[in-house]
């Protein structure tokens, strides 16, 4: 697996890394740290700073960039002895690196800390995760770290609409490593609109069923205890509060949904349920790397 982790130092950045001990990794994988920083702003020229000032710097910027970079590689190598890790160290717009960086080496997966900020009952993305979830051409993980023992059960809340990016996600974690005990949780959510439109169709309400059974028999092939939801309500609203709930350690979510009923998507789901959550997110996208 190729694994492109984004690090920039703070402590969202910090339980990113932290949180990868608990998302089932392989244990043979490659990856790069990656750290960025945007070296010009208007808020720097209007401070005052000259290019003078600014070129005298620019070598202390970078040594600093680097050395982040070198830091997080060491830990992360620490974490995974038989990962093969390098560190990377770029300028520019930090999410524009990471996408730019995705787009030539192709992972599997990029992680990002969410830069997380409490709000009433809720909490808001950071710019960069944002724009790596929605824009990224492969999988992305919204890693928040929780305070639990690496070898405990973990907890997966999979979110299911029968689209490509929905299998993709159920099969993202069918090929992970789970300690024992580990619960996979299959929900499907449904609100006033959609739930209408199925009872119109023949069989509707038998392929809600059919589905969720589906996703849970590969779940268990793969060793999980397996439960399934069906919950009325918006998916952005239902998935972060099933997860806190149920105490998930994190929500996999397929970056585009477009099932047989026409509402019944995930597209404006998997943004939302990253920025909402209190747990990891991980929004698939199918065949995982970038076309």
């Amino acid at each position: 697996m190729k694994i492109l982790i984004a690090y920039d130092g703070s402590s969202c950045a910090d339980s990113a890394l932290e949180d990868l001990r608990r998302a089932g990794l392989p244990r043979q994988s490659e990856a790069i740290v990656l750290s960025a920083a945007k070296l010009w702003s208007p808020a720097l020229e209007c401070a005052g700073v000259g290019e003078e000032t600014f070129v005298e710097a620019l070598p202390i910027i970078l040594e600093k960039v680097e050395s982040l970079a070198q830091w997080a590689r060491e830990r992360v190598q620490s974490y995974f002895p038989d990962w093969v890790v390098r560190a990377e160290a770029r300028s520019g717009a930090p999410a524009s690196a990471i996408i730019k960086r995705a787009d030539e080496w192709r992972p599997d997966l990029i992680v990002v800390g969410s830069h997380g900020r409490s709000a009433p009952g809720r909490f808001m993305l950071g710019s960069v995760s944002q724009k790596v979830v929605t824009e990224a051409h492969c999988s992305a993980r919204v890693a928040r770290g929780r305070d639990s023992d690496v070898q405990a059960p973990a907890r997966l809340l999979i979110m299911v609409d029968g689209s490509p990016d929905a299998e993709a996600a159920v099969t993202m974690v069918t090929t992970r490593i789970w300690p024992a005990d580990s619960e996979a949780r299959v929900i499907i959510a449904i609100d006033d609109v959609v739930s209408e439109v199925i009872d119109q169709i023949e069989g509707g309400r038998a392929w809600i069923h059919e589905t969720l059974e589906a996703a849970g028999a590969r779940l268990r092939a793969a060793g999980l205890t397996v439960s399934s939801l069906i919950r009325k309500g918006a998916p952005k609203s239902v998935l972060p509060a099933e997860a806190a709930s149920w105490g998930a350690d994190c929500i996999f979510v397929g970056a585009r949904g477009l099932s047989r009923f026409e509402r019944f998507r995930l597209g404006s789901v998997s943004a939302a349920t990253a920025a909402r959550a209190h747990c990891s997110v991980e929004v698939v996208r199918s065949g995982g790397r970038a076309e």
